[in-house]
């Protein structure tokens, strides 16, 4: 019996990365590993547009990224809600790298607000909206010890019951589903409508797939 769960396993392992390779054109040399690995980075660093404008904002240096994003990425990755000073600069590194030298006011910030009474920092709570803020990747390559990765952007609004809108971050609806469709139904009607969407272009480091710079991609 034990055998037949880990036959089982195996054949699910093989369509599921048979289902990520069908969405995304890419290097042949780029394992389902990697792909997987970059989706869960990216996704980490992805945050909610209705909270810092943009989910994932153009910058040619992390250091030169948009200070809310940055602190929301982090708050997003923390496990804590009262972090030190210490604690909220070690997770930001370990989201962005070494080469991160961006210093977390002292004061605080609208993501961690600073409590004078324990000197702690409190992270806020999110006020999300009915739409959900998504992406797919579209293509991949390896280049100069990067991945470069074309990021499709895109919202999932579950604001009618029953239904799910597929919009771009525009908010003009692209098209309608019924809730039961599955993520890889949703992303293949991104997939045939990609000039309707907004594109970034991700350079990570092949290394440890760390962000180093994001390009606004024109359709």
């Amino acid at each position: 019996m034990k055998k037949l769960f880990v036959i089982i396993g195996i054949l699910i392992a093989i369509f599921l990365g048979m289902v990520i390779y069908k969405n995304i054109t890419n290097d042949k040399n780029i394992t389902v590993e990697e792909i997987e690995n970059i989706e869960k980075y990216i996704s980490k660093i992805y945050t909610w547009k209705e909270v810092t404008n943009q989910s994932l904002p153009a910058f040619d240096n992390i250091n030169n990224a948009d200070d809310m994003w940055v602190w929301e990425a982090v708050k997003k990755n923390s496990e804590e809600y009262e972090m030190s000073y210490e604690q909220i600069q070690k997770k930001a590194e370990e989201l962005f790298g070494q080469d991160f030298k961006k210093q977390f006011p002292k004061e605080g910030t609208s993501e961690f607000v600073y409590n004078q009474d324990i000197n702690m920092y409190i992270a806020t709570e999110v006020d999300l909206d009915l739409k959900e803020d998504t992406f797919l990747l579209n293509t991949i390559e390896k280049k100069n010890n990067q991945y470069i990765i074309e990021v499709v952007e895109y919202l999932e609004d579950y604001s009618v019951e029953g239904n799910i809108i597929i919009k771009n971050i525009d908010e003009e609806e692209i098209d309608k589903v019924s809730n039961d469709k599955t993520e890889a139904e949703i992303k293949e009607i991104v997939k045939n409508n990609l000039d309707k969407f907004t594109k970034k272009r991700v350079y990570l480091s092949q290394k440890d797939i760390i962000v180093q710079k994001i390009e606004q991609i024109n359709n």
